[in-house]
């Protein structure tokens, strides 16, 4: 049974430090292993991965790719109320489209932006609260395309 005070390390398997940047004859005097000059030879000296030197990095030369979710998002082509004003009777997107009031004829969207004064039975994807409120009071009728 040994004593705590007798224990020592296996022969060989520990190592004197090594004492940089004390003189020539230690082997590692004058740049301590830092070699000459240059930004590694400096204080601080550890810089980042990727690091080229101010030039423009690998990683943001190579184009970009993969999957975005861009192409299922629903776009909605905005129409206000007050555009709404200048149509007669039945209002629907392709209606809106020979109109110039949206340019492609995809899913539209109704906002409640100024006043409606016709009775005009309007066709959209979606209404904003104040839009449906305000077709209704004038008499018209607001209609969900599915």
């Amino acid at each position: 049974m040994s004593l705590l005070s007798e224990l020592k390390p296996k022969e060989g398997s520990t190592h004197k430090k090594r004492r940089i940047g004390r003189g020539h004859s230690s082997g590692w005097g004058k740049t301590a292993g830092k070699g000459h000059k240059g930004q590694k030879a400096r204080a601080g000296a550890p810089i980042r991965r990727g690091f080229e030197g101010g030039q423009t990095p690998l990683h943001i030369r190579l184009p970009k790719f993969g999957f975005t979710n861009g192409q299922f998002k629903k776009v909605y082509e905005i129409v206000n109320l007050n555009q709404l004003e200048k149509f007669d009777g039945e209002v629907t997107p392709e209606a809106l489209k020979t109109g110039g009031v949206i340019h492609k004829t995809k899913r539209v969207k109704i906002l409640g932006n100024g006043e409606i004064k016709k009775a005009l039975t309007v066709k959209a994807h979606k209404f904003s609260e104040t839009a449906k409120k305000a077709i209704e009071a004038a008499g018209g009728t607001a209609e969900v395309i599915k």
